[in-house]
């Protein structure tokens, strides 16, 4: 039955147009989501975008065990809330030297990159692990506060990023 017409509250309206082949609805293309990673030796806090990319919230705090032990929780994490790119916290001193946990955090970012066949990208993490401490003091955060730092770092990491992207894809217009 090849229906052009709908009925509704007994007013008949026009179906919209067929798409035709090769024709794409931004809207229903399937959208992706971002993990942030704020990495360290005894735990990994972990952020997920929502699916259109516009906002981060803190997901989970993973402690460390053992290096396939810790790619296996991530790549299950992954797959359940379909990541499609990661990014790794840089840690970099506040003059923007690297610091001892530069290298090794690069290290983790790419063996993520080669074990989950994931784009991944390290990102400058300065001041993100304080402004969280910030965020959970102002909010009176009860229980253990530093179970909840890395998780929050990592929101706060990818909160700024997901805004630069923004500004990078649509800068403002300016009106002279």
């Amino acid at each position: 039955m090849d229906r052009k017409y709908v009925t509704y509250n007994k007013k008949e309206m026009p179906l919209l147009r067929e798409k035709r082949s090769g024709e794409h609805d931004a809207a229903l293309q399937k959208a992706s989501r971002t993990l942030a990673v704020d990495y360290g030796r005894k735990r990994i806090g972990l952020a997920i975008s929502d699916e259109l990319g516009l906002t981060a919230r803190p997901l989970a705090v993973v402690v460390r065990k053992n290096r396939e032990l810790d790619l296996k929780r991530l790549k299950e994490i992954c797959a359940r809330h379909e990541v499609a790119r990661i990014i790794v916290g840089h840690p970099l001193h506040i003059t923007g030297e690297e610091s001892e946990m530069a290298a090794e955090a690069a290290r983790f970012a790419a063996r993520l990159a080669k074990a989950l066949n994931i784009e991944t990208e390290m990102i400058d993490e300065r001041l993100t692990s304080w402004e969280a401490k910030q965020t959970l003091a102002e909010t009176g955060a009860r229980g253990s506060k530093r179970a909840h730092v890395d998780d929050v770092a990592a929101a706060v990491l990818l909160r700024d990023y997901l805004e630069h992207r923004r500004i990078a894809d649509f800068p403002p217009v300016r009106r002279d």
